[in-house]
């Protein structure tokens, strides 16, 4: 069943709002469910072979697509964002690198102000904002795990399931996909579990299974999904992955990957300014992924080590970096420095989407002059010393093959 979006009057009523008002912050409550399974994953045929020309527009849309844009673009025009996002400007700045860089101003002046964060493991704070607050509207809908088994879609043979079958007693089956209110794309979202648990931002298996689920949910190759640890610019100590659409290619999507552990397809990521682990996959047991996965991100909070996590469509680590198919999806992880109390950079801040090659840029000036050498030259003042970065790499391998 995908969830149904009506038009504008129907959501009025569904939310209980008289025409052009807000909802009063009250408890977080939704009866709207996006409920799918494996058939509903898109394995194949998703990849970059178009002009630019074309614009998104064109793009064949998924379920998962079109019931989370809708409703992201119904909220916007109910004004329930803190400012109104129209299509950003876009500069690709010249060089190997090919940094998006887009012009959001006002993401940057009015975004609520980052909580003071001063560990990695930092407890969860009632007095603080957390997503308990948020109102009604923003949330579109519940992601649903169909407790009964399909047959996955597209004709991938490829494709060993994993989906349901992985899924370990007690894990939840739902999580809320809600906006955010100081999007810095179009169908900017968060993904939350259960707010009334009050968990703080480290990373765990379950919502990280539903993020790797959403990307391929997604017909867009552009879908993206990230996590920010605290100390890593997470700016709510309560826990969430973010979720958006980009219409440009990233390097990261494409990059080589030098094995690590051959068997669990752990790479490290090179040929880009912030080398990183990397996993990935093509579909199949997206519950061991995740478990992978945060096995690493474990080992970093118990470290002390701040980190971000990208998840994108993308190639093999093996294949030829000019494919335009994206066959499978890269889960990209940095260990980076933290940042606690810090203001950040003048022209951006050094956070999952930075690393992965996508810049939002704060001001017009600084969107019109950055280059390629001074974006890499930011970005890596933030990346942890070679002799530490190689000496956690032998330290995760050991983990990982224990």
């Amino acid at each position: 069943m995908a969830v149904s979006l009506g038009a504008s009057q129907a959501l009025h009523e569904t939310l209980g709002l008289p025409s052009q008002e807000q909802p009063e912050c009250r408890a977080v409550s939704c009866s709207e469910d996006f409920v799918y399974g494996e058939e509903d994953f898109v394995l194949c045929g998703v990849g970059w072979w178009r002009s630019r020309s074309e614009g998104p527009a064109s793009r064949t849309m998924s379920r998962f697509d079109r019931a989370l844009q809708s409703g992201w673009e119904e909220r916007m025009k109910l004004g329930l964002f803190r400012y109104h996002l129209g299509e950003l400007q876009t500069r690709i700045l010249p060089g190997n690198v090919r940094f998006v860089a887009q012009l959001n101003i006002q993401r940057g002046l009015e975004r609520r102000k980052p909580q003071d964060i001063q560990s990695v493991r930092q407890k969860f704070n009632p007095q603080q904002f957390h997503f308990n607050k948020i109102k009604p509207g923003e949330i579109l809908f519940h992601m649903v795990r169909d407790p009964s088994p399909h047959p996955p879609s597209r004709g991938c043979s490829q494709f060993q399931g994993g989906l349901l079958e992985s899924k370990l007693p007690g894990i939840p089956d739902r999580i809320l996909v809600v906006i955010n209110v100081s999007p810095l794309e179009f169908g900017h979202v968060l993904f939350i579990p259960d707010p009334t648990l009050c968990l703080p931002q480290i990373l765990t298996q379950e919502l990280l299974q539903f993020g790797l689920e959403s990307v391929l949910l997604s017909a867009h190759p552009g879908f993206r999904v990230g996590f920010n640890s605290l100390g890593g610019f997470a700016s709510v100590n309560h826990l969430h992955l973010h979720g958006f659409y980009l219409d440009w290619e990233l390097l990261t999507e494409t990059a080589p990957g030098e094995p690590l552990c051959p068997t669990l397809n752990f790479h490290f990521l090179r040929g880009v300014p912030a080398p990183g682990f990397l996993f990935y996959s093509e579909g199949e047991d997206l519950g061991a992924l995740a478990h992978n996965v945060c096995q690493v991100t474990d080992y970093l909070v118990d470290k002390e080590i701040a980190h971000n996590v990208f998840v994108t469509r993308g190639t093999a680590p093996g294949e030829p970096s000019h494919s335009e198919t994206r066959s499978g999806i890269r889960v990209l992880i940095w260990a980076r420095r933290s940042c606690f109390g810090s203001k950040g950079e003048a022209a951006f801040n050094v956070a999952l989407c930075e690393l992965a090659g996508h810049l939002p840029i704060k001001t017009a000036e600084d969107f019109q002059s950055i280059t390629e050498t001074e974006a890499i030259h930011i970005i890596q003042r933030y990346l942890l010393p070679e002799p530490q970065l190689s000496q956690l790499q032998r330290q995760l391998v050991t983990l990982l093959t224990e």
